[in-house]
This record gives C-alpha cells, structure tokens and sequence, in this order.
C-alpha cells in the first residue's frame, strides 16, 4: 500500500506514522509511506491524517500504473525520455574501455552522429576470472574525460558494491547490471542518488523481480529508474539470449517507467543487432542500447556482438523510417 499524508503533517509526525506501521519513507511534495502490499486498509488510527491511498496485490507498488497512469520522465543528462515525448535514445558505445584512443573513437563517432550518450565498462562482472576485468577508476576517468571534452552523457555498469559511489561520482547513468540487479548494496546506494539508474535485467529473472528491483530504488527516493531488457536464458544455445518482447509489451502496459532495449547481448552476435532493433524501435520503446567497437576483432570483451562504426551509423539510418512509422523520433 501507498500512503500520501496530508501536507500539513509534520516531519516529526511523518516518521512516527511510518515507524508505526513498519513502511518505508520519504518525502517530495509530501509525505509518502509504503507499506508491503499485504497491508489493504488504511489503520483507523491515522486515517485522518492520510490524503490517499493506493493497495496492490503484489509489491511492484511506486512503478505501478496503477498508482501513476503516465510513463516516468527521466533525464539522461539534458536528455529526457519516457513521458509524452515519443523519443527514442539511441546510445552507443564499446562493451568496455580498453585505452583512451579507443574510448576517443567512440566519442568522436557518437558526437558525429548528433547523439548524446556514450557507454563504456569499467568494471566488468565476466563469468570467467581470467577474462578482462576491465580498468576501473582508470576507465571511469577516461569516460570523464571524453564527457568534458565531446559534451556527451555518459552511462558505465557498477558490479558490486565496492565501487558505486566511483560510478556514481563519474558517471550520468548508473547501470546496475544483470548479474548485479539483486545486489542490494548497489540498489540502496543508487537510491540515496539522485543520479539516473538504469536496471538490466536479469536473464533467468521474472518480470516481477525484475520491476521489484526498480522498486528499492524508487522507494529510497530516487525516481530516476529505467528499465532494461537484454535478454533471457532459454533452451536454444544459438543464439546467446533470447530477447523477451513479450515482455516488453507488459512493462509498457504495467509499469510507468521508461524502458531501453539491449539487443546487443541479447543475441550476441552482430548480424543480428540491426534486425533486432528495428523489431525493438517497432514497440514504441525509449531507447536503444547498442554496442560498437573501431574495431570489434580485437575488442577484449563481447567481440562477437559490437558493431563496426559503420555498421552502427547504418543501424541508426535503418531505424529512423520504423521509429517514424510507429509516431517516434530516434535522438
């Protein structure tokens, strides 16, 4: 259950309310308690010092439509997505930064392009302890950098704890990976942010978790959530995901958050990329995340699926026309 308090209610009071009914807290315009959904009725108690109320049968509460009818407007630096704006971000970049030479490349290929966001890993949460871990602080420099110097936003991946507040600090967008979506350290950090957070989803999680892991960011204050899906874990082996626009098409009936598309590491292999987001900008969708590399064969991770830089500005020329045909705008 959601509770708005009536704004004449003190912050004193605010807290004791929430203390007597074990809810989290927090306050924008006014006082808002969340309480788990089991919760369907307001305590006689309080009830005159509560202004609205919303109950739910599970707790996918705050990212609900069923408590905010109108998609999330959430910047990207100066960018915004999601709301009424009917604009598709396309942001593109290397799977991880490798030296400054290649990260420059990058940017100089995305500022060419008129876009506004670069991505680049620093710290790399890889399967096997021998692949490339990426450069750390190093690498979220260098990111720092080609912001200052190309005036791009720039969006790199957390993979523990250990190091958010490094992400936080250098970065524009948080991205909370899909091996570290459940990581609580990260996910409470990014709430006490008000920097932008973008969620991956897990590939073998529901929908449900995944918009749950929204909700501890939402619920500690920060209201600057994107949704990402990159792909599940199926039977078939030859592809390396499978991307789940079904379930795509219930977040955007269910939830009010913005939500980007991965297709990247959904298929993980780079013929496949450009058909898979014009299927995904054929949604209606926020954006797109793509990976590109000046030259993917020598990439140290995720090689099979970065694009070439050509190939990336032909993706781009290929999913305006199906961007417009749906009433969107790629940027």
């Amino acid at each position: 259950m959601i509770l708005h308090l009536k704004k004449s209610i003190s912050d004193e009071r605010a807290t004791e309310i929430a203390n007597s009914i074990n809810a989290f807290h927090f306050k924008k315009e006014q006082h808002v308690l969340i309480t788990g959904a089991a919760m369907k009725e307001v305590p006689g108690a309080i009830a005159g010092e509560v202004e609205g109320f919303w109950v739910f049968d599970n707790d996918i509460q705050l990212a609900s439509k069923k408590y905010r009818s109108a998609k999330r407007s959430v910047s990207i630096g100066k960018t915004v997505i999601g709301g009424e704006s009917n604009k598709t971000i396309l942001i593109g970049g290397p799977c991880s930064v490798e030296s400054e030479d290649q990260i420059r490349e990058s940017a100089e290929l995305i500022k060419g392009m008129g876009l506004t966001t670069l991505r680049g890993g620093c710290y790399k949460p890889r399967t096997s302890p021998y692949s490339f871990q990426g450069m750390g602080l190093d690498g979220l420099k260098l990111l720092a950098k080609m912001r200052d110097e190309y005036g791009l936003n720039i969006i790199t991946e957390a993979r523990d704890a250990t190091h958010v507040e490094e992400v936080i600090e250098y970065s524009d967008v948080i991205q909370v990976g899909a091996k570290a979506m459940y990581d609580q350290g990260i996910l409470r950090a990014c709430a006490k942010s008000s920097k932008t957070v973008l969620i991956k989803r897990g590939f073998g999680t529901t929908l449900k978790e995944f918009v749950q892991a929204a909700e501890f960011v939402l619920s500690g204050g920060n209201e600057n959530v994107i949704l990402c899906e990159r792909g599940l874990r199926t039977f078939e082996t030859n592809t390396r995901f499978t991307l789940d626009l079904c379930g795509v098409a219930w977040l955007q009936e269910n939830t009010n958050l913005p939500i980007i598309l991965d297709p990247s590491h959904a298929m993980g292999l780079a013929y496949g990329v450009t058909p898979l987001s014009k299927a995904c900008v054929a949604m209606g969708i926020d954006g797109l995340l793509i990976e590109a590399h000046p030259n993917p064969k020598v990439a140290k991770s995720d090689a099979a699926q970065q694009l070439t830089h050509t190939e990336f500005k032909e993706l781009l020329e290929q999913v305006i026309p199906v961007a417009k045909a749906v009433g969107f705008e790629m940027m």
